[in-house]
């Protein structure tokens, strides 16, 4: 067995998953651990003093995705258009940065009008 197949990427897991397992055991028996019973409040949440299963806070994501959209919109298109092979000629990757970049307007023009309603 050599150095390359060590470094395939299914034996690399095992090592990786190997070496995690170790690590895990060998801080598992370095940490601290109470002698005490547990009391019944010690496995509750803890929310600043609050009682936390009265009132849970539901959180509001809808103004989260129209941002998450126009993040993944962008970032594609400009995967796309960095990684645009250096063998085409000049004229197709520019029709293509074209298509790609009227995608993208269309696509966040689209995502801002539903923002605005």
């Amino acid at each position: 067995m050599n150095v390359k197949t060590l470094l395939m990427p299914p034996f690399a897991f095992l090592i990786i998953l190997a070496a995690g397992i170790l690590m895990l055991r060998l801080f598992a028996r370095c940490s601290f651990r109470s002698n005490k019973q547990q009391t019944e409040g010690s496995k509750k949440s803890y929310a600043c003093g609050e009682d936390f299963n009265e009132h849970m806070i539901q959180p509001d994501y809808s103004s989260f995705f129209p941002f998450a959209f126009f993040f993944t919109i962008l970032h594609v298109v400009a995967l796309v258009i960095a990684t645009l092979p250096l063998e085409t000629n000049a004229v197709r990757a520019i029709v293509i940065a074209v298509i790609f970049l009227s995608g993208a307007v269309i696509g966040l023009l689209t995502l801002l009008r539903e923002v605005e309603d």
